[in-house]
């Protein structure tokens, strides 16, 4: 009985008038016997939405009432839709499968300026069906139908994510497949980190610029892992520096390639440089074929050829550890001593900075870490970054954490490292001249 007189209440309209304020409201059997105003809008019917908006519109009981409730429910329905239809217009295209002849006339029949060229894969930035994109060839380790085609398109291309270099759909000519992604302004952050012209100079010049690097590619990896809703296991695969987009003016970082994996092969045994290549001839020693990254491959990777999302995690522990110290992953050294080569590898120098322990850790850190960050940066956070890539590096993959631990520690200390950077800031009111008086 009281949930029957409430709603009775609550469809009632609540007058804003002082002098009926004081009236006592209405009862049931009392509003029936009123005589209900003449228009058919006016009247009270059963409890749905669309008599309460209609209820609400009619102005017959006095420019004094309001109806709260159903006032509500009509400002809600217009929001709702509102906002539906910008959640539409952000929602990713469709995944097409071009013709053939649609890739061809983008890139000139392939005579346009490439934008890079590997021998494993060449690109081409070109304008297709009036979108500003970026073309890869890659070669497929079967032939592949468009139908099959388009169905794995369907699946990867409904992952969207703002880390990633959105998949906008594929071609298929011969033993090649013609990748075609949405093409974004900046640069690989290999260049950023090592510029050739003009080594002693880098955009990532702050602390807080790399870790927001770190952030962006921690959670673009999760969500490829995690968060794609697909039935497989996604992998990405090809988790390299020279394969992380640092886009302008934000310097935030977006991740290439994804879905290659899935989508395209190789026909040989290889090792892929950070800017190119090193191929090995097919022999009955080496029976296996595969395509990685040399010096982001994870030892059961080179071993067995077989990628997993834990390949993928030792891959990226190696890009943390670059990103911070700046160095090659791997690198040689001109001994005069012995007039010999030595190679240098970044894990095996980050190793000695944490594990060696003793009382001059952070002298050592303060050393590894890249110069050019003028030695300003949070010495217990770097520790703790340091440590994090080292975990990712293990040898067992089972002892590695996955990418929804390391993005959820990344995100920690990268608050941390916030926070330092805003205690240590200087007043912008403040001039300061450091040159010599």
């Amino acid at each position: 009985m009281c949930k029957k007189k409430m709603a009775v209440n609550a469809a009632q309209p609540v007058s804003t008038n002082p002098k009926r304020s004081s009236r006592p409201a209405q009862s049931q059997s009392s509003t029936s016997s009123t005589q209900p105003p003449k228009s058919p809008i006016s009247q009270p019917g059963p409890s749905n939405s669309s008599n309460r908006v209609s209820y609400t519109s009619n102005s017959g009981f006095g420019s004094g009432s309001e109806y709260r409730l159903d006032t509500s429910v009509a400002t809600t329905s217009v929001s709702s839709q509102a906002s539906l239809s910008i959640f539409r217009s952000s929602l990713p295209d469709n995944p097409q499968v071009y013709n053939f002849s649609d890739i061809r006339a983008a890139t000139n029949n392939f005579l346009a300026k490439r934008y890079s060229s590997t021998s494993s894969s060449q690109s081409w930035r070109c304008t297709l069906h009036g979108k500003d994109v970026i073309i890869f060839q890659r070669r497929i380790h079967k032939s592949m139908e468009k139908s099959e085609l388009r169905a794995k398109l369907s699946v990867i291309c409904r992952s969207h994510y703002k880390s990633i270099i959105k998949l906008l759909g594929a071609s298929i000519s011969g033993d090649h497949i013609y990748l075609v992604y949405d093409f974004v302004i900046g640069s690989n952050l290999s260049l950023c980190l090592r510029n050739p012209r003009n080594p002693s100079y880098t955009i990532l010049s702050t602390w807080m610029s790399r870790m927001q690097i770190a952030a962006d590619v921690a959670q673009g990896l999760d969500y490829i892992h995690n968060t794609t809703g697909l039935e497989i296991s996604p992998v990405h695969k090809y988790v390299k520096s020279s394969g992380i987009i640092v886009t302008e003016p934000s310097f935030n970082a977006k991740i290439c390639h994804f879905g290659a994996a899935e989508l395209c092969s190789v026909t040989k045994s290889k090792a892929v440089t950070n800017g190119g290549e090193i191929g090995d001839e097919p022999s009955a020693s080496k029976p296996r074929e595969f395509e990685g990254v040399r010096g982001y491959m994870s030892p059961e990777f080179q071993l067995t050829g077989v990628v997993t999302q834990k390949s993928d995690v030792y891959a990226f522990g190696v890009v943390l550890l670059e990103l911070f110290s700046g160095e090659e992953p791997v690198r040689f050294k001109y001994d005069k001593a012995t007039g010999n080569y030595s190679k240098i590898s970044v894990i095996e120098t980050a190793r000695q900075v944490v594990d060696c322990g003793g009382d001059d850790v952070d002298m050592r850190l303060r050393n590894w870490v890249d110069r050019r960050l003028s030695d300003s940066f949070p010495v217990d956070v770097a520790k703790k970054v340091i440590r994090l890539a080292l975990d990712c590096l293990h040898v067992e993959p089972d002892d590695r954490p996955d990418m929804r631990r390391v993005a959820g520690k990344i995100s920690k200390l990268y608050l941390e490292s916030k926070f330092w950077s805003d205690r240590v800031k200087m007043p912008t009111e403040i001039s300061v001249s450091l040159a010599p008086r």
